[in-house]
C-alpha cells in the first residue's frame, strides 16, 4: 500500500509514494530515489548499475577508474564517505550533516560530469598499488573457473585493461554507464536536503550482463590450496534460499567445528548476484593433517541436507533469528541500502510484512530442494584428493583439441611445443594430454610487449604465454596472432625489465633421433618385414606341433621357443628404433 503527496519544488511535476514500512519514493533530478527518516548523522548512497562485470578483461578496471578519479577532488576531506566497485554496481557513500551530504554528493556528480582526467596516469598507479596490497579470501579464483574470462569472471582477475585505457575511453564509460537513468540515491531522510544538484548525463538504465559458462557440466570440482574447500552455486533469489544458507552455515559450524574439530572457520554467505539470482558460498578450513576429514564432513553435510534431514526445531531457530532482524529500531532505515539495490536491479523487493510472511511459509521440504539445487549447480574447490568419489566432476584443466599449424618446439625441452594457425594457437605438451588453446575469436586479452612476448587469455580462462626467447619464434612468424586477435582484446604493455623476460633453462637431456635417411629407413622397413615373417613362422610352427597328423609323437617345444625368442628379441629392436626415430 502507498500514499501519494506532491514533491517539493521542481522544474517538473514529480510523484512520492510511501510505502507501508515508511520507505519515500521519489525523483530527484531524474534519479529513482528511496528516503526513509533516522535518528544521528545522515548516510546517502549514491548507486549506479555498472560494475566490473559489465567490462571485458581487455578494459577492466575502468570502473573502478571512474570511481577513484570521481573522489580525487574530495581530497583530505573530514567526511566519512567512500566509493565501492562491485561485479554489477558501483556505489557512493556518505555520512555527516545534510550540508555534508549535499557537499560530497555534488562533488561526485560534478566530478563524474568533467573526470579530471589530468589524474589519470596518477589514479591507475593508484589502482596499481592498491591491487598489490589487496588480500584474497577464500575461493577467490571461483568466479574464473564458473564463468570464464568474460563477466562475473573478471572478479578473478587483476584489472588487466588500465595500461590501454584512454581519456577517451574513460570519459566515454562515464558518460553512458554513470547516467541518470542508470542510478538510485537512497538517503537516511525524511526530505532531500536543500541545494542538491545530482546533474548528470542522460542515459538508460542498463540490466545485468548475462552469465557465461566455462563449465561442461556441475556439479563441478578443482584442486585448490591445501587447507581449505570452498563452495559456491547459483540459486534463484528466494526466501528459501537465504534461509537455506543460514541453516547450511550452523551445520557446518557444528559439524566441522563443534563436533569433528577440523576447522576454525566454516560457515556459508547468500549474496544477490544480479536481478533474479544469488550466489551461495560455503567454506572451511583445517590443517593440511585434517584436510581429508574435513572435506568428508563437508560433503557429509551436505548430503544430509540434500537428504531432508533438518529437525523442525533448527529451522525454527535459524528462522527466529532472521525475523528478530526485524524488529530493530528504525527498521525503515536498516532496509533502506537494500530496497534502494532491488529498485536498482529491477528487483521486485518485498516489504518487511511480505518477506515475514515468506520466511514463516518455509519449510523443511523447501530447504531440502534448495539444497539439491545447490548442490546441482556446485563448484567446489577442494584440497589434496578429487571428489569423483562424491560425484563431482573434474572442471576443465586442459583444452578439448589443439590448432593445426607450424610447430614451434620448446628451447629447453623438446617435448613441448607452441603451435601457431591461422585461427589459434597451441601449447601442447610435455604430457600426451597437456594441451592449452586458444581461438582467436574467443580471445579476450593479449598483452603485448615490445620484446615480442604475448601473452593471451581464452574466453574459457585458459591463458598461454608465447615468449620467443622460450621458442626460438620471430616477430614475424607470430603475424598470424596479431592479425586473428580482435582490436579489442589488445593491450599494448611497456617495455619490460630484461629480468622480467623469461630465459631458457639448461635444455633437457632428450634422447634425440638419429639423422634419418633412406639407407636407414630402408634398413627399419627390412627388418619390419623380418620381424612380420618371424610371426608368421612362429605361428605356423605352434600349429604344426599341435596338429597330431603332423606329430603324432606329441609337440617338441624346444624350436618352437627358439623362434618364440627370436621373434621377440626381432620385434622389440624394431619397436625401439622406431621410438627413438619418432615414428612409433
Amino acid at each position: 500500500m502507498t500514499t501519494e503527496a506532491s514533491s517539493g519544488p521542481t522544474t517538473t511535476a514529480l510523484t512520492t509514494t510511501t510505502t507501508t514500512d515508511g520507505i519515500v519514493h521519489t525523483t530527484v533530478g531524474g534519479i529513482r530515489t528511496v528516503l526513509a527518516p533516522g535518528t544521528g548523522p545522515v548516510t546517502a548512497g549514491l548507486l549506479f548499475r555498472v560494475g566490473r562485470a559489465d567490462e571485458t578483461l581487455a578494459t577492466s578496471g575502468i570502473t573502478h577508474l571512474v570511481e577513484h578519479l570521481a573522489l580525487h577532488g574530495h581530497g583530505l576531506s573530514d567526511l566519512h564517505y567512500n566509493g565501492a566497485t562491485a561485479p554489477a554496481y558501483t556505489h557512493f557513500h556518505v555520512t555527516g550533516t545534510p550540508t555534508d551530504v549535499v557537499e560530497y554528493l555534488n562533488g561526485v556528480c560534478a566530478a563524474l560530469r568533467d573526470l579530471p582526467m589530468d589524474r589519470l596516469e596518477t589514479e591507475k598507479e593508484i589502482l596499481r598499488t592498491e591491487a598489490a596490497g589487496r588480500g584474497h579470501g577464500p575461493g577467490h579464483g571461483m568466479s574464473l573457473w564458473r564463468y570464464g574470462s568474460r563477466g562475473y569472471g573478471l572478479t578473478s582477475y587483476a584489472e588487466a585493461g588500465l595500461h590501454r585505457l584512454t581519456a577517451a575511453n574513460v570519459r566515454d564509460w562515464a558518460r553512458t554507464r554513470f547516467t541518470t537513468e542508470n542510478a538510485v540515491l537512497w538517503m537516511t531522510s525524511g526530505t532531500v536536503p536543500e541545494g542538491l544538484d545530482l546533474t548528470l548525463p542522460a542515459g538508460e538504465w542498463l540490466p545485468c550482463p548475462e552469465p557465461t559458462s566455462a563449465l561442461p557440466t556441475t556439479p563441478a570440482h578443482f584442486q585448490g590450496d591445501d587447507g581449505m574447500i570452498v563452495l559456491t552455486s547459483v540459486i534463484p533469489r528466494s526466501g528459501a534460499g537465504s534461509l537455506f544458507t543460514e541453516v547450511l552455515g550452523k551445520e557446518l559450524f557444528r559439524t566441522l567445528r563443534q563436533k569433528g574439530g577440523y576447522s576454525y572457520t566454516a560457515a556459508a554467505e547468500y549474496h544477490p548476484r544480479d536481478t533474479d539470482f544469488a550466489t551461495v558460498t560455503a567454506y572451511a578450513d583445517a590443517l593440511p593433517r585434517q584436510q581429508d576429514a574435513m572435506v568428508g564432513a563437508f560433503v557429509d553435510v551436505l548430503a544430509k541436507l540434500r537428504a531432508g534431514r533438518v529437525e523442525q526445531s533448527e529451522l525454527d531457530s535459524v528462522r527466529a533469528g532472521v525475523l528478530a532482524r526485524f524488529d530493530r529500531p528504525e527498521p525503515a532505515v536498516a532496509m533502506l541500502p537494500a530496497e534502494a539495490m532491488d529498485l536498482l536491479m529491477r528487483h521486485d523487493g518485498l516489504g518487511i510484512a511480505e518477506t515475514r510472511a515468506e520466511l514463516e511459509a518455509v519449510t523443511v521440504a523447501d530447504l531440502r530442494e534448495v539444497a539439491r539445487a545447490v548442490w546441482a549447480g556446485a563448484l567446489v574447490q577442494a584440497p589434496g584428493r578429487g571428489l569423483e568419489w562424491a560425484g563431482l566432476t573434474a572442471a576443465p584443466t586442459q583444452s578439448a583439441d589443439f590448432v593445426t599449424g607450424r610447430r614451434y618446439r620448446a628451447v629447453e625441452d623438446d617435448s613441448v611445443a607452441l603451435l601457431v594457425a591461422s585461427d589459434g594457437v597451441s601449447r601442447i605438451g610435455p604430457g600426451p594430454d597437456d594441451r592449452v588453446t586458444i581461438r582467436f575469436a574467443d580471445c579476450t586479452l593479449m598483452h603485448v610487449y615490445p620484446d615480442g612476448g604475448r601473452h593471451l587469455v581464452g574466453a574459457d580462462g585458459f591463458n598461454l604465454l608465447v615468449e620467443p626467447t622460450l621458442f626460438g619464434v620471430t616477430a614475424a612468424e607470430l603475424a598470424p596472432l596479431d592479425a586473428g586477435v580482435p582490436p579489442a582484446a589488445v593491450v599494448r604493455m611497456p617495455t619490460r625489465e630484461p629480468d622480467r623476460i623469461p630465459r631458457p633453462g639448461p635444455a633437457k637431456p632428450v634422447a634425440h633421433p638419429v639423422k634419418r635417411s633412406a639407407s636407414v629407413t630402408a634398413g627399419l622397413w627390412l627388418l619390419g618385414l623380418f620381424g612380420g615373417l618371424m610371426c608368421l613362422l612362429l605361428a605356423v610352427a605352434v600349429s604344426a606341433e599341435l596338429d597330431p597328423e603332423l606329430s603324432p609323437d606329441g609337440p617338441e617345444w624346444a624350436g618352437v621357443v627358439i623362434i618364440g625368442i627370436l621373434t621377440l628379441t626381432v620385434v622389440t629392436g624394431w619397436a625401439l628404433l622406431l621410438r627413438r626415430r619418432g615414428l612409433a
